[in-house]
């Protein structure tokens, strides 16, 4: 119906993932099997379609090359620059994810998907050392705003794994006690077995406490060590 004399640049969506396998936060990439960047990594992501919002065309992507069916992912933002593609003028959307090691599987395009802990991650395509710099730094930021561990962590988990996850995320050391205390204060978590004696040997079991969460997420979370 319309016809526009202005060149139409292309869009993209690249998605960075973090999981956390108790003692390490991770990043998932892709290798890639065709130029440009051919053998290097990057994050899932591809071009987006005609018919579809970004959030839309990440979600397909993730659910190709990952796996993943069901991730809640949030926008970053925008990456503009002129030359960030060779192929041709490509703006990109980034989101980013939390999710459980365990929830990918492997899609059809995931052959080459790998988890990567933050001291390993290998020379990126494109931008994306650029787009994961502002990633961790968002990741950083919502650390204090929102109780993200019930993301990352197994249903059933120890009070030294949500510490190594926060430590991990901040690049700071807590002092042990002092996290085990501002943390249940939160009551955030429950005893997954109210029978469970403490011991020096065996560590108290924790779930989280899902309606706690959601209030705690609606009032406003701040957490400040």
């Amino acid at each position: 119906m319309y016809q526009y004399k202005y060149p139409h640049p292309a869009v993209t969506t690249d998605c960075v993932i973090f999981g956390f396998d108790g003692v390490r936060i991770k990043v998932l990439l892709i290798e890639r099997g065709e130029e440009p960047y051919k053998g290097k990594w990057a994050f899932p992501g591809g071009f987006m379609r005609i018919d579809e919002s970004a959030e839309e065309g990440a979600l397909r992507e993730l659910e190709e090359e990952t796996g993943l069916k069901t991730a809640s992912v949030q926008q970053l933002k925008a990456y503009t620059a002129v030359d960030r593609d060779p192929r041709e003028r490509v703006i990109t959307i980034a989101f980013y994810a939390l999710v459980k090691l365990s929830d990918v599987r492997g899609g059809d395009d995931a052959a080459s998907a790998k988890w990567f802990s933050l001291d390993e991650i290998p020379s990126l395509a494109f931008d994306h050392e650029q787009i994961l710099r502002f990633a961790l730094s968002r990741l950083k930021e919502q650390l204090h705003f929102e109780p993200i561990g019930f993301e990352l962590l197994p249903e059933v988990f120890t009070m030294p794994e949500l510490q190594n996850l926060y430590e991990s995320i901040l690049e700071v050391k807590f002092d042990r006690r002092n996290f085990a205390k501002k943390i249940l204060q939160l009551e955030l978590l429950y005893q997954a077995d109210p029978n469970q004696k403490r011991t020096t040997r065996v560590p108290i079991l924790y779930r989280f406490n899902p309606q706690k969460y959601q209030e705690l997420k609606q009032k406003g979370f701040r957490l400040e060590f």
